[in-house]
């Protein structure tokens, strides 16, 4: 499975509030609408508002050809045009991930209350 990290910084005419009620409100209803999206995560940096990010979105597909085509359909142009009217800074990271404790499962590849040594 393919994972882009998002790191989003409010527009400073914005405060955490007010980009808090619009990128888990309408931008999190639109993006949850991209197409081939298998998962999705956002996630509010908390804090006292000095944090270089606001938010940081998770977003699984397929591979990187799905998420390519999902931002080249007119939803998501849309989807990235609504980021951009709403953030100082953006930046995509595209990652590999590598679980280290799977939830109730402990640690990734063994079983639930097994530990691995290293």
């Amino acid at each position: 499975m393919f994972k882009a990290v998002i790191l989003l910084q409010r527009r400073t005419d914005m405060s955490r509030e007010q980009f808090a009620a619009w990128w888990l409100g309408s931008h999190a209803d639109a993006a949850r609408r991209l197409p081939g999206l298998r998962a999705a995560t956002f996630n509010l940096v908390a804090g006292d508002g000095s944090e270089p990010v606001d938010g940081i979105s998770e977003l699984w597909f397929d591979d990187r050809a799905a998420f390519e085509a999902a931002y080249a359909t007119e939803h998501g142009r849309a989807v990235a045009a609504d980021s951009m009217a709403h953030v100082a800074r953006r930046e995509r990271l595209l990652v590999v991930e590598h679980p280290l404790v799977v939830a109730g499962h402990g640690a990734a590849g063994t079983a639930a209350g097994e530990t691995r040594h290293g």
